[in-house]
């Protein structure tokens, strides 16, 4: 989810007195927009009160670019005051030569986090939660240390081990659980078995996909209802959107694109799309569509969603640690919001990653554009210069296409993060 298919390498978690090194592939329900796009932050330019045209032949041209480098295909959607685009490039499904087309389904996995921060928040305006009482005083003895907050779920400061780790141990992992169904209180109790990655509150924080189950039986909780139907019927629908669901079946609706990986080269590339996504539930099991995203982030800056207090809450940041290796770049993580530098300025959304399927969606702090993209290959040496595309067609969606072209290899490389799909995370 959050970028989806987390390989990780051998790392130290800290606690219980002691520290275990642990190699595996890992599940990225998240690895952050300040990953995928770790190359383009640089200086900020300043913005004109208007957001630049739409290029839309520029834009078609970049994405073109994506599949041209190994990726099986992308679709992206484009907002720019009243103007819209939407493209796609590439194939939807190699076998039978299916184009990409850009209003496809498509696993979100990660941006999920930002659906159930706001119904969270929702329920912080209505007074029902507060973000600083222990996660105890909700759910008493779900968690062993009563020091862990709401909003240290949120914020990912809670240092819960994540699920993901004890699920993906290896390429054949992928396979082996494509249709095991989980429970949240099986996730959370597999990240307890993880280990914590430090202190609660402590700074950086490490990025956990369990937060955000733990977060989701909160919800439940408190509202008297499932989580997935709470956030359906008060943030997706409130929004607009009628496109976006929760999946009650490891089948992905027509139409669709297959979802592709090699486990970074494990295994012939072979196709994801069909995967019971009860391992990434509140975390990161959304369906959506780039139309459907470009709406959700402009109601949500647009206060029909959240009063304006509890927006500037979600954007107060702190550092997270999006991985294993990732620890030069921190992440600006607010509650369920990433905030990152594009050449245009500031830029808030996240990034979601299930295995074969990368998306990006995002907004530019003013309000004035938007963009949200997917691509349908991941974990795939072969598809690193599209992935490398894919990034300089984003910064030119929501900067404006003139901005496309920085020197996106040799800042990630000044940072010490090589492209996630060029090394394969258990070899690092």
């Amino acid at each position: 989810m959050k970028g989806a298919l987390r390989l990780g390498r051998r790392r130290n978690r800290t606690g219980a007195g002691r520290s275990r090194p642990r190699g595996r592939v890992r599940a990225i329900v998240a690895l952050g927009l300040g990953v995928l796009l770790a190359g383009t932050g640089v200086a900020p330019a300043a913005t004109d009160a208007a957001a630049p045209r739409l290029d839309r032949r520029e834009l078609q041209r970049t994405l073109d670019e994506v599949p041209a480098g190994g990726v099986a295909g992308a679709y992206s959607a484009v907002r720019a005051g009243r103007e819209h685009w939407r493209g796609a490039a590439g194939l939807a499904d190699l076998e039978r030569g299916r184009p990409m087309r850009p209003d496809m389904y498509h696993r979100i996995g990660s941006v999920t986090k930002t659906f159930v921060a706001t119904a969270v928040v929702q329920q912080v305006d209505l007074g029902r939660i507060r973000l600083d009482d222990p996660v105890e005083r909700y759910l008493p003895g779900l968690l062993p240390d009563r020091r862990i907050t709401v909003r240290m779920l949120l914020n990912h400061t809670s240092h819960l081990g994540d699920h993901d780790e004890a699920i993906f141990t290896g390429p054949e992992s992928i396979e082996r659980v494509r249709f095991r169904r989980f429970t949240p209180h099986e996730l959370v109790r597999l990240g307890l078995e993880v280990g914590p990655s430090g202190r609660p509150g402590e700074l950086p924080g490490v990025y956990s996909n369990t937060n955000y189950i733990v977060l989701g039986l909160l919800l439940a909780k408190v509202t008297g209802m499932p989580a997935e139907r709470y956030v359906t019927e008060h943030v997706i629908r409130r929004a607009g959107l009628t496109r976006t669901f929760f999946p009650r079946t490891p089948h992905l609706p027509e139409p669709h694109a297959r979802a592709y990986t090699s486990a970074m080269g494990s295994f012939p590339l072979r196709d994801f799309s069909t995967y019971d996504m009860s391992w990434a539930g509140t975390a990161g099991a959304l369906v959506s569509t780039m139309d459907d995203l470009n709406r959700f982030f402009a109601a949500l800056g647009g206060g029909r969603l959240i009063s304006a207090a509890r927006l500037a809450e979600m954007r107060a940041t702190v550092p997270v640690l999006p991985g294993p290796g990732l620890a030069d770049l921190p992440l600006d993580y607010g509650l369920g919001l990433v905030r990152f530098t594009v050449p245009c300025g500031p830029v808030w959304g996240h990034d979601g990653g299930v295995i074969g399927m990368l998306t990006v969606a995002a907004a530019a702090e003013d309000g004035t554009r938007f963009v949200a993209s997917g691509i349908n290959t991941m974990w795939h040496p072969e598809a690193a210069a599209g992935e490398e595309a894919w990034r300089r067609h984003l910064v030119g969606a929501i900067c404006g296409t003139g901005q496309a072209e920085g020197d996106a290899p040799a800042a990630r490389s000044a940072a010490g993060i090589p492209p996630r799909s060029h090394t394969a995370p258990w070899l690092r």
